[in-house]
């Protein structure tokens, strides 16, 4: 679904060909985040992953009262992940502002119910029903159990590489004129990897490689096996390429307490460079 595998046009492994099992429509999803997110990185006012339209993540965003109920709505989208992206996707601020028609609001919508309805009833009816009798609730308790740490799982993955204490965000007027190098960068310290186990990343798949997932499928066949080296030269938020993702997950964590307060100045940070 991210597109990293698009530029070798292979017949099959290509996105354009595949779902997934989520809230939202994989159309949608690819708009916001595949095109957005990956072409316009850490730019704000453009990028909308950043803060997901409900977050203040860096101190240059504008500030409102009500980013100080940030930390306790980020923790609940933490267990409703999937619902929040699935909103998210459908461009709030452009509804808000009646930019967006309400014909392509109502197709959002149809979409966003094409998409969460099977599994529910697949999950917490008909996995149960073909339980035991006695099985029926701990069956269903089981699966409800499991669509929550999902989502808290992916939350956490998700928001280690894209909100840790450090990386970069960028003012349109910075990016003006910018060359294809230069949105590789940007790319990189707009990004954050995260480190651990075997079975850690085994879980995490690529998303525990933020700068790669992140950055345009040309610069990952470009940079496929040096992307260490190139995040060591440019290191976004330490002066590692990876952090231990117990460190990462606090330093997230403090990037959605701190801008939630109004007089926050922006903390100096590492120059990318060699």
């Amino acid at each position: 679904m991210h597109g990293q595998w698009d530029w070798m046009n292979h017949p099959e492994v290509n996105s354009v060909n595949w779902d997934w099992d989520t809230a939202s429509s994989k159309e949608a999803w690819k708009h916001s985040h595949n095109y957005l997110h990956h072409s316009f990185t850490n730019i704000r006012g453009i990028d909308k992953d950043l803060g997901y339209e409900i977050m203040r993540i860096d101190p240059h965003q504008p500030w409102h009262p009500v980013y100080f109920l940030q930390p306790l709505y980020n923790l609940a989208l933490m267990f409703l992940f999937e619902w929040g992206v699935a909103v998210h996707d459908m461009d709030i601020d452009a509804i808000r502002a009646g930019e967006k028609d309400l014909s392509e609001v109502r197709k959002d919508l149809v979409n966003i119910w094409g998409m969460a309805t099977p599994r529910p009833v697949r999950s917490e009816l008909a996995q149960p029903l073909l339980t035991a009798r006695r099985a029926y609730k701990a069956t269903v308790w089981a699966n409800v159990v499991a669509n929550i740490v999902r989502n808290v799982w992916s939350h956490s993955i998700i928001f280690c590489g894209h909100f840790p204490d450090q990386t970069y965000t960028f003012s349109q007027s910075e990016v003006e004129n910018e060359t294809r190098g230069g949105t590789y960068i940007r790319q990189l310290v707009g990004a954050a990897n995260i480190d651990g186990g075997p079975v850690f990343h085994v879980l995490s798949g690529t998303s525990a490689t933020r700068s790669s997932t992140t950055s345009t499928p040309t610069c990952r066949a470009a940079a496929t096996g040096r992307s260490p080296r190139a995040c060591a030269r440019y290191a976004s938020a330490t002066d590692r390429p990876t952090t231990p993702a117990r460190s990462r997950s606090s330093s997230t964590w403090c990037t959605a307490r701190s801008p939630a307060w109004p007089s926050r100045e922006a903390r100096p940070r590492r120059q990318p460079g060699p």
